[in-house]
């Protein structure tokens, strides 16, 4: 079968996008954002406070898209059985029998992910990373475009939980979701006038189209082979993620899953633009939503007022870009 082309990806990506904006107004960097964690096949966390569409973005996502979608509500009292299922036995057969958990579907939404505690939270690692669960001992795989997108409470808001490091490593991106602009926010009150322009309403009424077979995401994903990085670009990105475990405000720096994921997203930007070639703006661009819910800061100096997001901008100033 032959390989998707750039100018099919960006099509698919311009009707995505289409097909999105009809329910959820605005955002567009969120969702531009959201894609490039899909379309490379990895996990995103999504960091905003209640109410500003982070759970309608990713059924819409997946709604669009034709995959499965499966949804967990993360509360304290959360067991990790609920997550990935749980072997009961089948007096009929006299056997033990899987009865699946959320776990097994292609769009995962781990719903305020911070709100219950490590041992759930980390229920999810081996199925981020391996894409199986592990369940009394057997290993079953999951779907091959399996993608976790977490939601998650500033932490500062009562009843949550900081994840774990080795989790948070297995993101991605950290995509900040913000409150919409006024004119946005004018047509998300007028659309509450009419029952037809409900999102709810959008969705199961068929007014949002899906653009792609399920089969296709796959498919898709292999465009990323054709985009370049030239040899200083690939030495100027790996400078960047070693510069953040050299800086004396950082406490722990970022690790090889940084680098990677960096790239990824650099290709995929570079892809959604028609591009079959980085440019350094793509890194610069995507190194904020990859590096900061990696990095830890020094107590010191996070007592001083510095934020990540200025440790990560100096950093970028730091370290010389190739012509």
């Amino acid at each position: 079968m032959e390989q998707p082309s750039l100018d099919y990806l960006k099509d698919v990506l311009t009707r995505t996008r289409r097909e999105v904006g009809k329910v959820v107004i605005g955002q567009a960097a969120v969702v531009d954002a959201c894609l490039i964690a899909i379309f490379t096949g990895q996990h995103a966390l999504l960091e905003g406070v209640p109410g500003v569409a982070k759970t309608l973005l990713v059924r819409t996502l997946a709604h669009v898209l034709g995959c499965e979608f499966s949804r967990i509500q993360f509360t304290p009292d959360l067991m990790p059985a609920d997550i990935t299922g749980t072997s009961v036995f089948n007096l009929q057969r006299n056997e033990f029998t899987l009865v699946p958990g959320p776990v097994f579907t292609t769009f995962l939404l781990a719903d305020e992910i911070n709100r219950a505690p490590a041992k759930t939270q980390s229920s999810l690692l081996q199925a981020m990373q391996e894409r199986s669960v592990t369940i009394d001992r057997t290993t079953y795989p999951l779907d091959a475009g399996f993608t976790v997108f977490a939601t998650q409470n500033p932490v500062e808001y009562e009843g949550t939980y900081p994840l774990p490091e080795a989790q948070k490593d297995r993101f991605m991106l950290k995509i900040a979701v913000g409150y919409p602009g006024r004119d946005e926010e004018l047509q998300l009150a007028t659309r509450m006038l009419s029952h037809e322009s409900l999102p709810e309403t959008m969705l199961t009424g068929g007014a949002v189209e899906a653009v792609l077979q399920p089969e296709e995401l796959a498919r898709l994903r292999t465009v990323l082979d054709k985009v370049t990085v030239r040899p200083e670009l690939l030495s100027y990105l790996v400078d960047l993620i070693r510069e953040t475990r050299r800086s004396e405000s950082i406490l722990v720096g970022a690790g090889p899953r940084a680098t990677q994921a960096l790239l990824l997203a650099a290709r995929a930007t570079a892809a959604m633009e028609g591009r079959d070639f980085v440019a350094p703006d793509d890194i610069k661009d995507m190194a904020p939503g990859v590096l900061e819910h990696r990095l830890v800061l020094r107590p010191e100096y996070e007592i001083e007022g510095l934020t990540l997001k200025e440790t990560i901008a100096k950093i970028l100033a730091t370290v010389p870009v190739p012509v």
